[in-house]
């Protein structure tokens, strides 16, 4: 048996309630194969963005960039800012966030309401994801300025090495150890971080990565996709973290099918994600395909609550030509057989 971990039982900072995030047993197969979701959206502010969030502002601390009265800025679709949002405000720096409309507005709200300005580089009501001209805008504000950094996550080693201590939960949660780990790819740093870790700790596991259709990591083409938070758009560079030497396969999922699947899994209880849907979608297709008794475990990096007005709307879904009740009722059917077998 490893180690166990955990926290205290009180703690005095939110930060503090960090990690130690539950394993969920969607489903499995007649064989024995079964598919876990590691359930990130129990960290504060519902992502697992806030581990990297806090281990990039404690290396910038760490080489003195940052110190009392310091100022933070990032560009970001939400989560990370999410959780940089939180870090400032326990540590009493300014927080500015570079944001579109991309983004959940439920998840701009929160920064908001959590102390961060936001700074917005696109048109208020263009929905169009703005990596490139955010992270450029970014740049320019942090140019020059005393006790400031820009956290840059898609090119900072802090962003993979916060997902650490998720191997070592991993790791310690299953002692017969884990087959296949799949997760999504956006800045590379909660797939690749993990696995590099789990590496030293689980030596034979594969590793796939998955991508919104659109996404470039893994090839072209490349077109406009609705999945937040996940996947490099065309005009944006893929980040420094996206390690391909960890990365066994590669996979796209489209908006449709991943969006199916959140809504899909909603009904056996569970809140998910856009993208947490597109690695299920793909976790579900290679599922049956292991061999008897595997464990897959599926990073789901964000709940569902973010995206009621979004995902989980039937206007804004019919909207945008995304709402498929007939895939919807086919990953339906696939849950619930597999379900029976647990």
């Amino acid at each position: 048996m490893n180690e166990a971990l955990g926290r205290p039982r009180v703690v005095p900072r939110v930060s503090d309630l960090i990690g130690y995030t539950p394993l969920l047993e969607l489903c499995r197969t007649e064989t024995g194969s079964r598919l876990l979701l590691k359930l990130e959206m129990f960290n504060p502010t519902g992502s697992a963005k806030i581990r990297m969030a806090r281990a990039m502002v404690d290396a910038a601390e760490e080489r003195g960039e940052l110190s009392a009265g310091g100022h933070i800025i990032e560009s970001t679709s939400g989560n990370t800012g999410l959780g940089l949002a939180v870090i400032a405000a326990e540590r009493d720096y300014t927080f500015t966030a570079v944001v579109d409309h991309h983004a959940a507005v439920d998840k701009l709200r929160a920064m908001k309401a959590m102390g961060a300005e936001l700074v917005y580089v696109a048109d208020d009501g263009s929905e169009d994801l703005a990596t490139a001209a955010r992270e450029e805008h970014a740049v320019g504000l942090a140019r020059g300025k005393a006790n400031t950094t820009f956290t840059e996550q898609h090119n900072n080693p802090a962003n993979g090495a916060g997902y650490f201590p998720v191997a070592h939960e991993l790791h310690q949660a299953l002692d017969d150890g884990i087959d296949v780990l799949i997760a999504a790819v956006g800045t590379g740093g909660a797939l690749c971080g993990t696995a590099r870790e789990l590496r030293l700790l689980t030596p034979d596991f594969i590793t796939i990565g998955v991508e919104p259709k659109g996404s470039i990591a893994f090839g072209g083409p490349a077109h406009d996709y609705y999945q937040s938070g996940t996947g490099t758009p065309e005009g944006a560079e893929i980040g420094a973290l996206v390690d391909y030497d960890l990365i066994d396969e590669g996979v796209k999922v489209g908006d449709i099918e991943a969006f199916a699947t959140a809504r899909a899994v909603a009904r056996t209880g569970l809140l998910i994600g856009g993208s947490a849907g597109g690695v299920v979608h793909a976790a579900l297709a290679r599922l049956p395909l292991l061999p008897p008794g595997s464990t897959m475990v599926a990073l789901i990096n964000d709940g569902g609550e973010k995206y009621l007005d979004t995902i989980f709307n039937d206007d804004w879904m019919n909207a945008r030509a995304l709402l498929d009740p007939a895939a919807e009722r086919e990953i339906e059917e696939t849950l619930r057989k597999l379900r029976r077998n647990r």
